[in-house]
């Protein structure tokens, strides 16, 4: 695809975009301001630039006098690029030099990976599943061979296709003898890889060997996702709109919806001791495996694929949230010392879940390390290839809960701390998950504080999602009108910061430019969830750093995994000290890891005794018990953080912000 370099002006700020990038979008990225509340719909008609030169499409607006657009003035929010660029910031929405850039030069961010580079993070992996078809083609019975039918077809899987020492599940006995005849003698037989050898476990008239596929399920406290594979072929499908970010990546269809267990609970706590009254356990189980059905079927739907075609499930999930699957009481995984009921799960079939899959359909189920670090960070350990490499590196899987493993191919150390579910959307008053509407990108000119905000499908906002939350409070400290510790400065010459119900807010968009008819207000108690989330998570990889007697100084590598990271600033992640004040260019982000790991494990048998390896040799860390932990955590409620030799640069800039502000005063 081909690149076009825009350059900004006054300011000279260029960056180089794709064909067809959005001009708004682009300058987001450049950290160039442009007013724009409606976050990006062409509804507030306030994002006026002046095209100098280049080549650009972009529609006429009504805010815009047919005088205007034939001196060159646009709405950058509809203007597409498609050539080098010079552009024109109006006055009104111009940065000075005393505004400290939060984003560099999207080309240089080399922590997005492409989807290719996110497979080739595990090296050795090829398509090999460990549930597979092959069709045979068996002689029928005759009074010289009256040898039984199971041995009759055992004995050709292993003459035609190598496949020795199989067993078979007692339902294939019970229907093959009838199969067998009315196909002909020609069968396909789905096998699985187990710990004792292969099971033969369903039989299918006719040759279906090119139709196996496998659903995937990432239980999240707050979000379950889901996924079909083809496992016949591991072929790279296209992603719509060209899209690709390496979630769907091999995925005929995927989707997603809130575990249904929210409305019992917000955290994995809550929903632990609503497991302990009568019916509760019942009640939770049975809650998720309505919400798998439900994404199950929209998956099918989605990907046209007959339910009874499906061979394989494997599911990864936090250790509540899988022995609430399963039914196993989740009762003495909060009380000390923290047990839960199995660290591996043998495979189970779907059926006796409740899942809509046919009776012959297993359940694989990550292996899990402690109460609180489940099979989902194994699945994304064994995903973004850590226990291959000698790379120290620390894995930061953030959504409701914080996961956090530290180590390489010798060693691995974990901890886990109660982030809360703010990144996605809970405990915020307009807070949402990053969907179409919410607002995932802010900025907040220092002059007049108006917001440019952008939302996800750039339509009217709706709400804001764990990205647009860390950008708001960064842009709220950067231009000062919250102090470290989150709380407004009086006396602010704007009317969108006001006393609401709640306290001291911020209206990042007025009622007629949302789509819920009323303002989007960012509070000072979702600040301060914020802050609370942000010094848990700090607080832990820290303790996790300093508990095998090394600093941030020491990591080569950051990997971050989780939903909300998708959209995430790096830079500002790091001005508000959710993440270290260390080189951006150690930072990667792998999506879904918890999905990725549940993928390659569907797609490669060889990956399975990797998995329980990695469950084995991970050595979990109790935060709750650790001395430090509550004085590393008050210390981290501060923005960025008490300690501010932590982080130099930030203090550096916000210094070199207050300076500017304060001469412009005077002037």
């Amino acid at each position: 695809m081909p690149k076009h370099l825009i350059t900004f002006h006054p300011g000279e700020k260029r960056i180089s975009v794709d064909e067809g990038e959005n001009l708004l979008q682009a300058a987001m990225e450049a950290g160039i301001h442009i007013n724009a509340s409606c976050g990006g719909s062409a509804t507030c008609g306030k994002c006026k630039i002046h095209l100098l030169q280049g080549t650009a499409d972009s529609p006429k607006h009504p805010n815009i006098s047919s005088q205007e657009y034939e001196q060159g003035i646009r709405l950058a929010c509809l203007t597409s690029v498609h050539g080098d660029l010079e552009v024109e910031i109006p006055l009104e929405s111009q940065v000075d030099r005393s505004v400290l850039q939060l984003k560099g030069d999207r080309t240089a961010q080399k922590y997005l990976l492409s989807p290719q580079d996110i497979y080739q993070l595990v090296q050795g992996w090829e398509v090999d599943p460990a549930v597979f078809k092959k069709y045979v083609l068996l002689d029928p019975p005759t009074p010289k061979d009256n040898r039984s039918d199971l041995t009759r077809l055992t004995h050709v899987l292993e003459r035609q296709h190598g496949i020795g020492g199989i067993s078979a599940d007692f339902r294939v006995i019970m229907r093959l003898s009838q199969i067998l005849r009315e196909s002909d003698w020609k069968v396909t037989a789905t096998l699985v890889l187990t710990r004792k050898g292969y099971k033969l476990i369903n039989v299918e008239p006719g040759d279906t060997t090119q139709r196996n596929y496998s659903v995937v399920f990432d239980i999240g406290t707050t979000t379950i996702y889901g996924q079909i594979l083809d496992l016949n072929g591991c072929v790279v499908v296209a992603c719509p709109d060209g899209q690709c970010d390496g979630t769907s990546l091999f995925a005929l269809a995927e989707a997603s919806d809130y575990n249904g267990q929210i409305r019992y609970g917000e955290d994995v706590i809550t929903r632990i001791i609503y497991s302990q009254r009568p019916g509760g356990l019942k009640t939770l189980q049975e809650v998720v495996v309505s919400t798998l059905n439900k994404i199950l079927q929209e998956l099918l739907d989605m990907s046209g694929i007959d339910r009874s075609l499906i061979s394989h499930m494997v599911i990864a999930g936090n250790t509540t949230m899988t022995q609430l699957l399963l039914g196993l009481d989740p009762k003495y995984i909060r009380e000390a010392p923290y047990v839960p009921t199995a660290n591996f799960i043998p495979p189970v079939r779907a059926v006796h879940l409740g899942i809509h899959l046919a009776d012959h359909v297993h359940t694989y189920i990550f292996p899990m390390v402690a109460s609180y670090v489940g099979g989902d960070i194994v699945a994304g350990i064994l995903g973004s290839g850590i226990f291959q490499r000698e790379t120290l590196t620390l894995y930061m899987d953030i959504g409701t809960n914080g996961e956090i493993v530290l180590g390489n191919k010798d060693w691995l150390a974990s901890v886990s701390c109660s982030a809360g579910p703010a990144f996605e959307g809970a405990g915020i008053k307009f807070g949402m998950r990053a969907a179409r509407g919410a607002i995932e990108e802010v900025n907040i000119n220092h002059r007049t504080y108006e917001p440019m905000i952008l939302t996800i499908g750039r339509t009217k906002p709706i709400g804001i999602c764990g990205s647009g939350l860390i950008d708001a409070v960064a842009a709220l400290l950067e231009t000062g009108m919250i102090d470290p510790n989150g709380k407004f400065r009086g006396a602010l010459p704007t009317d969108r910061v006001r006393r609401g119900p709640d306290g001291y807010e911020y209206v990042l968009a007025r009622k007629e430019e949302t789509g819920i008819h009323e303002d989007i207000a960012l509070t000072e108690i979702d600040i301060e969830n914020l802050i609370r989330t942000k010094a848990a998570i700090y607080a832990g990889y820290k303790i996790l750093l300093e508990s095998v007697g090394l600093g941030f100084q020491d990591l080569q590598q950051v990997i971050i995994a989780g939903g909300f990271g998708r959209h995430i600033d790096l830079q500002k992640a790091i001005f508000i000290g959710l993440l270290p004040e260390i080189g951006i260019d150690k930072f990667i982000f792998v999506g879904n890891g918890s999905l990725l790991g549940t993928r390659l494990l569907s797609f490669s048998k060889n990956l399975l005794k990797e998995a329980e390896r990695i469950a084995l040799m991970t050595t979990n860390l109790e935060l709750s018990d650790h001395p430090t932990f509550m004085n590393e955590f008050v210390a981290a409620m501060f923005l960025p953080h008490t300690d501010a030799s932590a982080f130099p640069q930030v203090k550096d800039r916000l210094h070199r912000m207050k300076s500017g502000y304060l001469s412009e005063q005077v002037m």
